[in-house]
């Protein structure tokens, strides 16, 4: 089927926004993305997707086991495979951005419908600010450490700006910041990696499974799991840009090699510093591992750790916007210009301001249990979000009925909707949590083993429930959208490059 020359952007409120030609600052956000502006590469998905992991927030993750006891050896395996696990659903959400030129939470209107996708939005959204405060509150830790000035509010209000800031420039700056900060980090912590082992001694059964915990090890897991799984919501708003004509495997591969070093490397060094330094926070535990190779240098190590901590900040505020556009569009059209892209990155970081002001309790407390919950309320929407793609719909949508709520899609997704409840419902007995622990989660001694559940029940009903669809009347609809504005060029099963 050949490809239109110059696509004709989809009718509606949604659609058609945004500047024909590249400009300083990004114009669009849950609109189409026309095929003549499509550029870029799959490996820079590798550089964007490291440093968004590669980052002292990471680092504290993974000293979730060892706050439950776990040594060295628990924590680096549950660390490896939880990642391993988490990230193979971020990586096959990647892969759809450049197929469909959509963001990730318009495309889950097909799935629950042009109205009903606001739940799985304001989740994701509640998500991202929480992630935000978090990682404010540890770039603020950074800049006292390292200045000797407790500004407070202060110190939360500069790095919004800055992350801001970027993430009103938009996508492309977005990635080459990433490109850059990369380098930036394997000269630091790369040489930090190399060194740490040499000179900070571990405790003498550091490396042995003789004592090895369960339910230490599924703490450590489940957050490992959660933190490669947190992306994806968004993953392919920031593969949406590339050429259709991207091969679906490698976004796939860089995306997950990108995720799954960046978690594994920073995880395992916070599983590291909290095993030679037991009961320090993760900052303090970066400083005197580095302060031990050189005196001194922990106070410039954290320095450097700042502009990644920032960039991730602006990566999520990015997401969050796409994420409340498509709210309000759910609600009420609107017409997704670039004023309304900057005052909501705007709100999105005065929220996680507030937030960070308001919060108390322990970080890393807190942070585990956020994890968790955030696990939970993810997985059915993964479940079913991947399976309808490549497996019921297979790739084909009618992109121009994603924008109405009177297309093939409707205004209520009941199948998607049910199949999520389904989900979260048949997780309750499984989940562990500081509130609640599920009845057969007490007979296993506390393992959590919901986030498999979850997955297979959402799964197992959305299929179920999507016998009753006819794929006959939306494949004839999606050649058509093709054929009269080019928003897909061809189903991605057929995309091979």
């Amino acid at each position: 089927m050949a490809t239109p020359a110059a696509p004709t952007p989809p009718s509606g409120s949604a659609a058609g926004a945004g500047d024909a030609q590249p400009s300083l600052v990004e114009s669009r956000s849950i609109d189409w993305v026309p095929l003549n502006e499509r550029h870029g590469r799959p490996r820079s998905l590798f550089s964007l997707w490291f440093m968004s992991n590669a980052q002292v927030t990471t680092l504290a993750t993974g000293m979730l086991g060892a706050a439950l006891g776990a040594n060295l050896a628990t924590s680096l395996l549950a660390i490896v495979l939880g990642v391993a696990v988490g990230t193979v659903f971020t990586a096959f959400h990647s892969a759809q951005g450049p197929q469909l030129g959509l963001p990730q939470m318009i495309q889950s209107r097909a799935q629950f419908g042009y109205r009903g996708v606001v739940l799985i939005c304001a989740i994701v959204v509640f998500s991202l600010v929480g992630f935000n405060m978090f990682n404010q509150m540890l770039g603020a830790d950074v800049l006292t450490m390292t200045t000797g000035v407790d500004a407070g509010a202060g110190w939360y209000v500069l790095i919004s700006g800055v992350a801001v800031l970027l993430a009103i420039f938009g996508y492309s700056w977005i990635h080459r910041t990433q490109s850059w900060l990369t380098a930036l980090f394997l000269i630091t912590f790369g040489l930090f990696t190399v060194v740490v082992p040499f000179v900070v001694p571990l405790p003498a059964d550091a490396l042995s499974l003789a004592n090895f915990s369960w339910v230490a090890f599924l703490v450590q897991f489940g957050g490992a799991a959660a933190y490669a799984l947190g992306w994806a919501p968004y993953v392919s708003d920031y593969s949406r840009y590339l050429p259709p004509q991207t091969n679906p495997g490698r976004a796939l591969f860089y995306t997950y090699g990108g995720v799954f070093v960046g978690a594994v490397w920073l995880m395992g060094l916070g599983a590291f510093v909290a095993s030679a330094f037991q009961g320090a926070d993760p900052l303090e535990g970066v400083r005197d591992a580095a302060d031990a190779i050189l005196p001194g240098s922990g106070t410039w190590l954290l320095v450097a750790a700042l502009p990644g901590l920032i960039s991730v900040i602006t990566v999520n505020i990015y997401a969050a916007s796409i994420e409340t556009i498509t709210i309000i569009d759910s609600i009420r059209p609107v017409r997704p210009t670039r004023t309304l892209r900057v005052v909501t990155c705007l709100a999105i970081a005065t929220a996680a301001v507030i937030g960070s002001l308001l919060s108390t309790g322990e970080f890393l407390a807190n942070f585990s249990s956020f994890l968790v919950v955030l696990l939970y309320v993810l997985v059915p929407w993964t479940s079913i979000n991947l399976v309808d793609y490549y497996l019921v719909r297979k790739g084909h949508y009618v992109v121009r009925d994603i924008f109405t709520p009177n297309g093939v899609y409707g205004a209520w997704g009941w199948r998607g909707l049910l199949a999520y409840a389904i989900g979260i419902v048949a997780m309750i007995p499984f989940v562990v949590t500081v509130w609640f622990t599920g009845p057969i989660a007490q007979l296993l001694g506390g393992a959590d083993l919901a986030l498999f559940i979850g997955l297979a029940a959402s799964a197992i009903a959305y299929v179920l429930l999507s016998r009753s669809l006819d794929l006959g009347r939306e494949r004839a609809a999606a050649e058509r959208d093709v054929t009269e504005t080019g928003h897909q060029a061809v189903a991605f099963t057929s995309r091979r490059r």
